[in-house]
């Protein structure tokens, strides 16, 4: 390209929120050691349970991902609604990210149309985007773009709208011109690791998988939960948001978001658990069309319900 990489990331700046992103940041491709360290030290403490898929040697290393990469461009989309969920016993909790249309069809749709863009500028230009469903640390890499930075709870916060975003980027061959890394903004608040039931956050910054509520309703396969995660769901039957819902971030800049495909869908806000325990197949399939939870099963879904039938006095 004959532009200059400082026109060129401006452009791709204002095009991604012209799309609707909220946020939009450049980083390099460059790792650095104590990136992958703090991985490696992870994984080595057995805290991504089962999720085998972390191990990829691609997450340490973006040049396995895309060999040219030389940029990365990382946005962020606001998807909070400002809806609450019952606190009476008979219902059951969703995490608020899976209340509305599937975020992966929403994110896609917007990063596609903004690569699509890109790559029409120059034929040598290259690209590869994801949203959560590559070997990419997303959360690590949106802070070094300057969209915000990693929580002692382990979620990303923005100063604009909390931690209630979802993350993407692009890969591309272009060198761009890189904002600043985000500072850290925690402070000496603890408030997330005081406020999780099942002591998940092992130290700040430190995420434990094998005691974590939204592990075990989302990703555990088994057939019964281990009963230190059953006795304290308090509701909860797909993710949970208690260290995102304590969070001053979220508490004073939460705002709701002007994407109406996040605005929840009938049901999904307080599900009577005494339903969700006897669903079956069929009502599990319509009942959750283009939706974030169809990653937990009809089968997990009944086992999560049950489990807080069961812990109920």
């Amino acid at each position: 390209m004959n532009q200059s990489s400082s026109l060129c990331s401006t452009q791709i700046k204002e095009k991604a929120l012209e799309l609707g992103f909220h946020k939009v940041g450049i980083t390099t491709a460059n790792v650095t050691d104590k990136q992958a360290q703090r991985l490696q030290a992870w994984l080595a403490l057995g805290y991504h349970a089962d999720m085998e898929w972390m191990r990829n040697p691609k997450r340490q290393n973006i040049k396995l991902v895309m060999p040219e990469v030389r940029s990365l461009i990382c946005v962020a989309l606001n998807y909070y609604t400002p809806h609450q969920r019952s606190e009476q016993k008979e219902y059951g909790k969703i995490s608020r990210y899976a209340w509305g249309r599937d975020y992966h069809k929403v994110v896609q749709k917007k990063l596609k149309a903004l690569s699509i863009w890109l790559q029409s500028l120059d034929e040598k230009i290259k690209t590869r985007h994801y949203i959560d469903t590559g070997p990419i640390q997303d959360k690590v890499w949106a802070q070094q773009a300057g969209i915000g930075w990693i929580a002692k709870n382990g979620n990303l916060i923005t100063r604009e709208y909390g931690s209630w975003v979802f993350l993407g980027e692009i890969l591309t061959n272009l060198e761009l011109t890189p904002d600043i890394p985000h500072t850290q903004h925690c402070g000496s608040c603890t408030k997330c690791i005081e406020s999780c039931p099942t002591d998940a956050i092992t130290e700040p910054f430190v995420i434990d998988a094998n005691r974590c509520i939204a592990y075990h309703t989302i990703e555990n396969r088994d057939e019964k939960l281990p009963p230190h995660i059953a006795s304290k769901l308090d509701g909860w039957v797909a993710g949970c948001d208690i260290c995102q819902d304590v969070c001053p971030w979220n508490q004073r800049f939460a705002k709701t978001t002007d994407v109406e495909e996040f605005q929840p869908y009938p049901g999904n806000i307080s599900p009577k658990l005494i339903e969700l325990s006897r669903i079956t197949d069929e009502n599990w399939d319509k009942q959750f069309p283009a939706s974030a939870l169809r990653r937990i099963k009809p089968q997990m879904l009944r086992r999560n319900a049950r489990a807080n039938l069961e812990a109920s006095p």
